[in-house]
């Protein structure tokens, strides 16, 4: 029995050193996932402060923008308006001015188409009068003021006096065409640079318009961001909270399971050590005989009994575990022949000037458009160059976003997955160790009782006065009326269990000896000896009632251990399952926000590849003659002063002006 007690004790040893073991894996993997769990919470939350500070910086920023953008719109706004307003000024001054300067050249017209003809009355009428004006009013040398001032200082009865006065009115004429011409070239270089201005500020105020409606977008994103980083940070917080927590009870359980398991080892030890001894002197030679001699009647019992305690003794703790101009020479060709009509080739001539001013004006018209037009598509390209830009960096921050919340979701999936594994294994260890418990209680329960009896027993033969009779058996009402009616009850079945005592439990008892032979003389009874032994029963059962009130207390920690274990283990579950979902619905979320910003880079990316073709073509269009416009313009304007100085010449070669002129010299004369 002992040396089976022996193998028992070594064998839960070692159930206990694997279970011991696995716990102590358990503590050790468990606390590494969770330390590592912490140390990436801990390197996280610092992360998260500064993305929610750079996130807010550039919420301040995107705000400090709106409000520039706001304002340079305003300004670009006011600005087309004070040009408006400056522009209507002057197109009203032109439109006054062109009226007066037409009305006096068509006047100016009559006057010297009158002169020509030899008109009488001629000081008496209303071409006079504007003569006698503009002669004060226009820029003329002393000489020719005086001569028009002797004209129209004449009689009534006006003779006419040659080509001087008209020769002089005719210069007047030409001035004013000239000052008209000025003066229409200026309106018109007013209006192109006033449409100009309108254009680069409706071009800046598009530009800033976009950029509100961009940067308004943005500002939102960034909010949400913001928003999504503080629960993040707020999440991470409380699962580092909980995380430490549950290191820091998980250590002090390995703690206390290691010291627990240290004294199982020490006690185990102490016991077997008591078993080896106790089968090393139960077995000796000498004490065979000696109880032979001495104890005849007793020497069976109190090994029986005392292999019965050493088996007591063996009750188990508990364990857990991111070049010149062609047309110029029909003219010349006209010139050069015999019959020249002079009417004919002034009028080419003026229609060449208006051929080439029709021209300069078309090339203007067309350099101010091409100006107009390159600005225009060159802001708007830079507009969508930003935009791709700004787009571009959106994109990489949902990506980075996302790899983020990836990496996270599978943390906290696998943190999930192994805390509920480590659940499973506490409660199949709980479970191992409540049934190693229940057991233990009984055994002991059964050896208490067993002792009781056999101290009973004793008492009968040793010492009758403390014998304690079983009690009366209560006969069932069928036994009863066979008693009344003569008969005898019937014989007490066999109570069985250990020993015929009617106790079961996980001792086993050793068959007996045989009868030691007859004695000679009468049977002296072994007072002594029977007082230490049941002095030894009682000490045994003190043994016994102090080892239930500790498995009980053990028990009772190792329970209130496990629901602590599971009370932690249930509220972290909860906590990252509800940091699980938010971290995903910000995933779907974001992934739907890099869907949107991927499928709008493309489309500005197609508009920013049609609108380099379209600049590519206006190039096409407008380099030439942007490159030549300043030579084309003086070609033409020394082509235009050739013509005019032909037309003077021609003009004044005319043969009854000369004949005229020529009289008036003779008269001179």
């Amino acid at each position: 029995m002992l040396q089976d007690m022996t193998k028992k004790v070594k064998s839960e040893g070692e159930r206990d050193e694997e279970l011991f073991e696995k716990y102590m894996c358990y503590c050790k993997s468990g606390a590494g996932q969770l330390q590592m769990t912490i140390d990436a919470a801990t390197t996280k939350i610092p992360q998260v402060e500064s993305s929610i500070k750079e996130g807010e910086s550039s919420q301040t920023q995107l705000k400090a923008d709106l409000v520039q953008h706001k304002a340079d719109r305003a300004d670009a706004k006011a600005a087309i308006a004070a040009a408006t307003a400056i522009r209507t000024k002057e197109a009203a001054t032109y439109g006054q001015d062109s009226s007066d300067f037409k009305q006096n050249i068509a006047a100016m017209g009559k006057a010297i188409a009158a002169l020509e003809k030899g008109a009488t009355g001629f000081l008496q009428t209303s071409a006079a009068s504007l003569v006698r004006k503009l002669s004060v009013e226009m820029d003329l040398s002393n000489i020719d003021r005086d001569v028009i001032s002797s004209f129209l200082s004449q009689k009534a009865s006006y003779a006419p006096q040659g080509g001087e006065i008209t020769g002089i009115l005719k210069q007047m004429l030409e001035t004013m065409e000239g000052d008209l011409a000025d003066c229409t070239k200026t309106e018109e270089e007013a209006k192109a640079n006033f449409d100009a201005l309108v254009s680069a500020k409706e071009t800046e105020i598009a530009a800033n318009t976009k950029a509100i409606e961009l940067k308004t977008v943005r500002e939102g994103e960034v909010a949400v961001e913001i928003v999504n980083m503080k629960e993040d940070l707020d999440d991470t917080s409380k699962a580092l909270a909980e995380d430490q927590k549950f290191l820091a009870d998980m250590q002090t359980t390995c703690k206390t399971r290691q010291a627990e398991y240290e004294v199982v080892v020490a006690t185990r030890a102490e016991e077997l050590t008591a078993l080896s001894e106790t089968i090393k002197l139960l077995n000796d030679d000498d004490a065979l005989d000696l109880f032979k001699k001495t104890l005849p009647g007793s020497s069976f019992l109190q090994i029986k009994v005392t292999s019965k305690v050493l088996k007591n003794l063996a009750l188990q703790a508990l364990h857990t575990s991111k070049g010149k101009d062609s047309r110029l020479d029909l003219i010349s060709l006209a010139l050069r022949g015999k019959k020249v009509n002079f009417d004919k080739v002034v009028a080419m001539i003026d229609d060449m000037v208006a051929l080439l001013g029709k021209e300069q004006k078309d090339d203007t018209n067309k350099k101010a458009y091409c100006e107009s037009q390159l600005d225009k598509t060159d802001d708007q390209q830079k507009v969508l160059k930003q935009t791709i830009s700004d787009l571009s960096k959106a994109i990489e921050d949902a990506q980075e976003r996302i790899a983020t919340l990836k990496e996270e979701i599978a943390a906290l999936t696998k943190g999930i997955a192994d805390l509920d594994k480590q659940v499973k294994e506490a409660t199949e260890t709980r479970q191992e160790e409540n049934s190693q418990f229940t057991d233990n209680m009984a055994n002991n329960n059964a050896a208490k009782e067993l002792i009781g009896m056999a101290k009973n027993r004793m008492n009968k033969f040793y010492n009758p006065k403390m014998y304690k009779a079983p009690p009366k058996r209560e006969l069932s009402e069928e036994e009863r009326i066979a008693v009344n009616m003569g008969g005898t009850a019937p014989p007490t079945p066999a109570p069985g269990g250990i020993g015929g005592t009617g106790i079961t439990g996980a001792l086993l008892v050793q068959d007996a000896p045989a009868p030691p032979p007859e004695a000679v003389g009468a049977y002296k009874k072994k007072g002594e000896e029977s007082t230490g032994v049941i002095a030894m029963m009682d000490l045994l059962t003190a043994e016994v009632d102090k080892e239930m009130q500790e498995f009980e207390t053990d028990e009772k920690n190792a329970q209130e251990e496990y629901e602590q274990f599971m009370k932690d283990s249930a509220d972290k579950r909860a906590l990252d399952s509800a940091s699980l979902a938010d971290k995903e619905s910000a995933k779907a979320n974001t992934e739907g926000e890099l869907d949107h910003l991927t499928g709008e880079k493309t489309g500005k990316e197609g508009e920013s590849m049609a609108k380099a073709e379209e600049i590519a073509a206006l190039h096409q269009e407008c380099d030439w003659l942007m490159s030549n416009f300043e030579s084309r313009v003086a070609a033409r304007t020394g082509e235009i002063d050739s013509l005019k100085k032909a037309k003077a010449v021609l003009s004044g070669a005319d043969f009854s002006l000369l004949q005229t002129r020529h009289a008036v010299h003779l008269h001179h004369f």
